[in-house]
């Protein structure tokens, strides 16, 4: 199901110009004992650009995105992010140089308020130490305001003002994806990392989704590196696709060329040949 009008989608597309490969993905591969979860996997992204990663289930999407922020070690290739080359990295290196991630499952803070949560996601931003930030005394205080504004921006780009101090296990599913987006947001991203951030929604839900994440491109100009199944919200809001199955690559262009590539047309239909 299309998830924007045809106009909706040629002006969305229209506004985003993609420029230089900001990361570049070269033979990656990684295994569980003998298990192969992905074979000799490279393609990259461009700075600006939404890029989907598609598949069906078990063909190694959130592998490839647990590689990219450090969740995971490949056991051969390597990254390449805004030019530096890493054979290895870890989570917290990942997020210092500027790449946010969000989850499948939620991991947000069920018992506190949607204002809190999204305040977690500023942890790598304050300078003050916790001893000054308990007390809220002098310049940690004033960072501490600093911060909550720009929350607050994001509260308001994300409209779920009405539920700011609501603890976030009281709110629907869609508005908790909505803060789990909101926290990653807070991060100041170069490169959002979205792991089926439609998953479970209904029509109206992924819509918003949709708006959310164009414009998060668009205004805040984040490059964006998404996994969906909803094949109508990949065609309408990606600017390029690559397509795994069984750990490996079989497709990768634009929404016109994958949805019209045969291997990819068999992995997802099962045709034969």
């Amino acid at each position: 199901m299309n998830m924007m009008t045809e106009a909706e989608h040629l002006a969305a597309r229209s506004v985003r110009q993609s420029g230089d490969v900001i990361l570049d993905v070269q033979n990656i591969s990684l295994a569980f004992g003998g298990v192969k979860a992905l074979t000799d996997i490279s393609f990259n992204v461009k700075e600006h650009e939404i890029r989907a990663i598609i598949g069906p289930n078990g063909a190694g999407k959130s592998s490839m995105l647990n590689c990219i922020n450090g969740v995971y070690q490949p056991q051969q290739g390597s990254i390449t992010f805004r030019g530096k080359t890493f054979k290895h990295m870890n989570s917290h290196q990942v997020a210092v140089m500027g790449v946010a991630r969000t989850f499948q499952n939620l991991a947000l803070f069920k018992g506190m308020s949607v204002l809190d949560n999204i305040m977690t996601g500023r942890n790598l931003r304050i300078k003050s130490n916790l001893f000054l930030q308990a007390l809220r005394i002098g310049p940690a205080e004033r960072e501490e305001i600093r911060h909550r504004e720009f929350v607050e921006h994001i509260i308001d780009f994300l409209e779920i003002q009405a539920f700011r101090k609501t603890p976030v296990g009281q709110l629907p599913y869609g508005l908790q994806k909505r803060v789990d987006l909101g926290r990653a947001l807070a991060m100041e991203p170069q490169m959002l990392l979205l792991d089926e951030p439609m998953a479970g929604m209904n029509v109206e839900e992924k819509q918003d989704m949709c708006r959310f994440v164009l414009d998060v491109n668009d205004e805040f100009g984040t490059t964006v590196v998404l996994i969906e199944h909803d094949m109508g919200v990949v065609m309408d809001i990606s600017d390029r696709v690559v397509v795994l199955d069984y750990g490996k690559k079989i497709g990768d262009g634009t929404p016109d060329e994958v949805r019209n590539n045969p291997e990819v047309i068999k992995a997802y239909l099962g045709t034969s040949e």
